[in-house]
């Protein structure tokens, strides 16, 4: 039945969404926003789905500390849930993301439509220059500017380095950074075709406020996502130091 219900959340997720794409082509023509109003609208729709199909509910803590102004959110990065799901949840969005995105049939349109900010990033200072430039108009308006710091995904329990584009944004926009912990990852695991039900939690922590410098900052955005995500993986029935215990056996095997 497991198995049933992931196949068929995922039918319903991918063609779902290129419908939506498809019928929503005239916005494109329209103002940005309602590029966003369009994703975030899929975003919503998608998590309906995957309650209603998977039997994958969520719950969000702690969005009263994000700023009515603008501001990064750092993320970390378990599964694809986050990257569909926080431009739904979070006001006024805009997501860092990979380049290549752009390059995937509408929804890559919607995307740059939609002034969401993509990097290549092995333009190294470059693209980061890039990425500030167009954070900085972001930021003008007062949109939230959503990150993974990590810049990809890391199974529940693993943590990967933290990549120095968030402590670029925070610097050189000035403004506060909201650290995310989740525990999406033990219900829609990465590369693997099962949803799980259970309830995915995602907890926007109290913000760092502006002008740390750039050594202490990375140090205290990373303690304090790390030390959230285990506690909602603890708080799930996932033991992240035992996880971590094997991986690191494993790799010794190897």
């Amino acid at each position: 039945m497991l198995l049933f219900r992931s196949i068929l959340f995922n039918f319903l997720f991918y063609s779902t969404s290129v419908i939506a794409g498809l019928i929503g082509l005239p916005l494109l023509v329209g103002p940005s926003r309602y590029a966003v109003w369009l994703m975030r609208a899929v975003g919503h729709w998608n998590l309906w789905l995957l309650r209603v199909v998977a039997g994958t509910t969520y719950e969000v803590r702690g969005l009263e500390n994000i700023p009515d102004t603008a501001c990064v959110v750092a993320s970390k990065h378990q599964s694809m849930w986050e990257t569909v799901s926080l431009i739904a949840i979070v006001e006024h969005p805009a997501l860092v993301l990979k380049q290549e995105l752009l390059y995937i049939p509408l929804y890559g349109w919607y995307v740059q439509k939609a002034r969401m900010i993509a990097i290549r990033r092995s333009d190294g200072p470059k693209a980061l220059r890039k990425m500030l430039r167009q954070a900085a108009a972001a930021a003008e308006e007062d949109r939230h500017l959503i990150i993974f710091p990590e810049g990809t995904r890391a199974a529940p329990g693993a943590r990967n380095p933290y990549m120095p584009g968030v402590a670029g944004l925070y610097s050189h926009l000035d403004v506060p950074c909201v650290p995310v912990a989740l525990n999406s990852g033990l219900f829609w695991p990465r590369r693997r075709l099962e949803r799980k039900p259970g309830t995915i939690v995602i907890e926007f922590l109290p913000p760092i406020a502006p002008g740390l410098k750039r050594p202490e900052f990375m140090k205290e955005l990373e303690n304090r996502i790390e030390t959230a995500t285990d506690k909602l993986l603890l708080e799930a029935g996932f033991d992240p130091d035992a996880a971590r215990e094997a991986a690191s056996a494993e790799v010794s095997k190897d």
